[in-house]
């Protein structure tokens, strides 16, 4: 019997090599080389990647039998996804091995701020002896304010704890129970930024966290504050930053990631290079021999398990089992308004409901369930999302999650709700159906707005009391800033002045959420919510 081949186009461990083991066979090629790739994927059923490789439709075109793509890493800038979904191939990442190194790394980060560790150094090197000029403070006894309460930011409070410290979270999705485990108190994050001596960030960028920290937050900040992010470029302001750090408004700082990088490429990072009172380090968050290890052998596995035919719990594209070919196309369109409930939400729900109505919930939609979860989860953890490791975020927040099901639906063929109960009681819902030929993705319902509109890429979706001459006034303020509006659709929850509208707006491009908060205001709007949804 042949065995399945696996090309390993960049330098891998000797351990992941010996996990694949000997029931494949092994072939090696330059992934840089694009002839080469191109030639030796003709025959591969699995392809093992490191960020150096572009798998791309050009790749995918020339795989005959490829069925799975593997990026021994954490990110997957440089695999195509969607065009892998389309060539009915798997792609497979390692989404956890740089868990303990990021962990770690904001942990050296705080310490080497505390203690001038960058400037004692250079000071040494450069032949001076200032031990007075770089007295530091020590971190017992300390408030450190972690925000973002994943994964990273519960191995960071793991770690921090025995150091003698106050611990305080923000995170809208942290499940608090947990995070009094390990001695954390929940916050917002204006009290986290008041309290905090020490603040490290572990959130994903997302429209909404970009610039997340800013000048508002040092502004509430004690001058003692030294904050670090080891987590993702851009959710500190840099140009708040920048100024914190030059007028002593705040004390120290670290940075491992940056909006451009190098940071040289950027004038916000690159102004930041000009002070003594900043450690930088050039994106070394998963940069450790054992994290290259365990993303290899990680990846490994799953390529065992892919080319098995066996369920792949890093799959980021493939639902575990055969999907029904009536509920296959309906995989997209739940995680689209998992995402888009997300941005709405705000925070994690107490009860999510996942609601399949019309012919479709005859069949099995359990995919449907796992991609809404999925799409829910996108921007709200720093690892990978699959449909395997969705539930489990789901359940360590403590969301109760139900699928439900009725053959009966009143306006569509069929139709996908997303249901969730917050805290405060409040219920936020959106619908969305297929339509037409090409299997559009329509939004049908918002806050239980009736609607029929395409679920595009790109939305402003915004609840204001209706009165005269106020489309006019968000219509011109997008024009002045230079955003076309594509489509629009306005929904009256009565027939009279002065109640509640909702309207979404499909845009040629996202806005910025600071853009969107002053649109909001010039209107009085109940809410407004900029959102960007990816396949």
């Amino acid at each position: 019997m042949t065995r399945p081949v696996v090309l390993i186009a960049e330098e891998l461990s000797p351990a992941t090599v010996e996990v694949l083991g000997s029931e494949v066979e092994i072939r090696n090629v330059d992934g840089t080389d694009r002839p080469a790739l191109l030639a030796a994927v003709a025959e591969a059923d699995a392809l093992l990647v490191r960020s150096a490789t572009r798998v791309d439709a050009e790749v995918y075109a020339a795989a005959a039998h490829l069925k799975v793509v593997a990026r021994a890493g954490v990110g997957l800038d440089n695999v195509d996804v969607p065009g892998a979904t389309s060539a009915g191939v798997m792609v497979i990442n390692a989404p956890t091995s740089n868990i303990v190194s990021a962990a770690e790394l904001a942990i050296t980060l705080i310490l080497s701020s505390l203690r001038n560790l960058g400037r004692a150094d250079a000071s040494v090197k450069g032949g001076r002896w200032e031990r007075k000029q770089l007295t530091g403070v020590e971190l017992l006894e300390k408030t450190v304010g972690i925000v973002g309460f994943g994964r990273i930011g519960q191995l960071v409070a793991e770690r921090l704890r025995p150091f003698g410290v106050t611990l305080l979270a923000y995170d809208p999705y942290v499940n608090h129970a947990r995070a009094a485990e390990l001695g954390a108190r929940v916050v917002e994050l204006d009290e986290l930024m008041r309290e905090a001596d020490v603040v490290t960030v572990h959130m994903p960028k997302t429209p909404e966290t970009t610039g997340l920290i800013g000048a508002e937050q040092f502004a509430l900040a004690k001058p003692n504050l030294h904050i670090v992010n080891a987590a993702r470029g851009g959710l500190i302001d840099e140009d708040a930053l920048y100024e914190a750090l030059s007028s002593g408004r705040i004390a120290g700082a670290g940075l491992d990631v940056y909006s451009s990088e190098p940071p040289t490429s950027s004038e916000s990072a690159r102004r930041l290079l000009e002070l003594d009172n900043i450690t930088l380090t050039p994106h070394l968050g998963a940069s450790t021999s054992e994290a290259q290890e365990k993303a290899g052998v990680a990846v490994a596995k799953s390529v065992r398990l892919a080319l098995a035919g066996e369920l792949v719990p890093d799959a980021v594209n493939v639902a575990g089992g055969a999907i029904d070919d009536l509920v296959r196309p309906g995989v997209a369109l739940a995680d689209r308004l998992g995402q888009l409930f997300t941005v709405l939400a705000g925070e994690a729900p107490e009860v999510l409901d996942i609601e399949v109505h019309g012919e479709v919930a005859s069949r099995d939609v359990t995919a449907l369930k796992l991609s809404a979860l999925r799409g829910v989860f996108r921007s709200v953890v720093t690892e990978q999302v699959s449909y395997v490791n969705a539930p489990v975020l789901a359940e360590e927040r403590g969301i109760a999650v139900q699928l439900v099901t009725d053959e009966n639906s009143e306006r569509f063929r069929n139709v996908i709700t997303l249901r969730g109960t917050l805290r405060g009681g409040e219920v936020v819902t959106v619908s969305g159906t297929l339509s037409g030929v090409d299997q559009e993705h329509k939004l049908t319902e918002v806050f239980g707005h009736a609607l029929d509109v395409p679920l595009s890429d790109h939305l402003l979706i915004i609840r204001y009391q209706d009165g005269p001459g106020l489309i006019g006034t968000y219509g011109a303020r997008l024009g002045e800033a230079g955003v076309n509006i594509a489509g629009m659709q306005v929904s009256r929850a009565g027939s009279s002045r002065g109640a509640e509208a909702l309207v979404v707006l499909d845009l040629d491009e996202s806005v910025d959420r600071d853009f969107a908060e002053e649109l909001g205001a010039a209107i009085d709007a109940r809410s407004i919510h900029a959102v960007d949804l990816v396949y």
